[in-house]
């Protein structure tokens, strides 16, 4: 009898992935006051929303049946079949709710669902055509990085919610009308760029004290472990320094009075350039890269290379680095010939090891990232 091959069957995959996030779309349903932000529902209608959950439920039956009569990916097929079959029997796109309550707290399920479908789909294909390294998307630490993307879409909410109450705090304290009132009185695109240099400038100099301070280190080097580099390795940042960060760049923007349309334009552009910034994309953007952040300038702040270290902090613009004294481009055509930390084995796998990193004694992991199959772990203090 013929053995079904046990390669790896990316329409297997995506099968799996349809069907659990069709499964996901469909408790968003059920519980839309616990499990759908207030703020992202205003993005999106209802319609939409059923239309991208029907679409999802019956792809992923119908790859992943192909799939299983094909013989190969069996088992990862049967999860997105499965799932998908589970999210019909729970009501599928036709599941009915009455207006939804307000509640204090709403988990972002709907955020994490909505965004990981559509930054898949774009980021993917592009990757794969315009690659710096060929690589899978389920390269080593996807899972990892993966469930980074997961807890910061969900947890969105608590982490906007603490950091706007650390922010409004210290606006009462510090409140000034009149500059607030001089500020708005600015043509909206200037305010948008305005507050893109300011929230870079902060972001900046927090970024730059988390590679100098060796107690914040701990933290960001976290986000510094990934060993390759592509749309969803930015995901990987320790919670804490992401409400950290959101606070520093979130208190300068209320406290100088920029306008909720210059806010909400700022949101879209740091969204976007995040996820570019880490793209596995080998484009030139030749002189754009004095103006704008783009993937091989920062590609180049994760290289693995003492020389780089305290180098190219800005998020958005090159002119923050500039300004800092920390400016440094590559030789065009030039990549990174490795990314990662100093000292790989600072750095354990896994989210809850890595979480918990920080706060306990630094030390070398016998499990840390980038370590060979196989390889004997470090001698502590290497």
């Amino acid at each position: 009898m013929a053995t079904p091959s046990t390669g790896r069957s990316w329409l297997a995959s995506i099968s799996a992935g349809l069907g659990v996030l069709s499964l996901l779309g469909v408790l968003c349903f059920h519980f839309p006051e616990l499990l759908t932000s207030r703020d992202f529902r205003a993005v999106y209608s209802e319609t939409f929303a059923r239309h991208l959950l029907l679409v999802g439920i019956v792809a992923a039956f119908v790859i992943g049946t192909a799939v299983i009569m094909r013989g190969r990916g069996r088992r990862v097929a049967l999860v997105g079949v499965c799932s998908a079959a589970l999210a019909v029997l729970l009501g599928g796109a036709s599941v009915q709710f009455d207006e939804i309550p307000q509640t204090p707290y709403s988990l972002g399920l709907d955020w994490f669902v909505i965004s990981l479908f559509f930054s898949t789909i774009v980021f993917v294909p592009i990757e794969r055509l315009l690659a710096v390294r060929p690589m899978s998307p389920l390269r080593p630490g996807w899972r990892t990085d993966l469930t980074y993307y997961f807890i910061s879409h969900v947890a969105v909410q608590f982490v906007l919610i603490a950091a706007t109450a650390s922010t409004a705090a210290m606006d009462s304290l510090v409140a000034n009308e009149g500059l607030k009132s001089a500020v708005q009185s600015l043509p909206l695109w200037l305010q948008f760029l305005l507050a893109l240099l300011l929230a870079d400038l902060a972001q900046a100099l927090l970024h730059r004290a988390y590679h100098r301070v060796p107690f914040l280190w701990r933290f960001h080097a976290v986000h510094h472990s990934s060993r390759q580099m592509d749309w969803l390795a930015g995901s990987r940042m320790h919670l804490l320094e992401v409400l950290l960060t959101r606070t520093a760049v979130l208190m300068p923007l209320v406290l100088v009075g920029f306008s909720v349309e210059a806010l909400n334009a700022y949101v879209v552009v740091v969204g976007l350039q995040a996820v570019l910034a880490h793209a596995n994309l080998r484009i030139d953007f030749g002189w754009l890269e004095y103006v704008l952040v783009t993937p091989r300038y920062h590609h180049w702040h994760h290289v693995r290379d003492p020389a780089w270290v305290d180098r190219n902090y800005a998020i958005h613009l090159p002119l923050v680095d500039m300004l800092m004294g920390t400016f440094k481009r590559a030789p065009p055509g030039e990549w990174p010939p490795e990314y990662g930390v100093l000292k790989l084995e600072t750095v354990p796998r896994g989210v809850l090891a890595q979480t918990l990193m920080p706060l306990g004694p630094l030390r070398a992991h016998a499990d840390y990232v980038g370590r060979p199959e196989g390889g004997d772990a470090p001698t502590p203090g290497a």
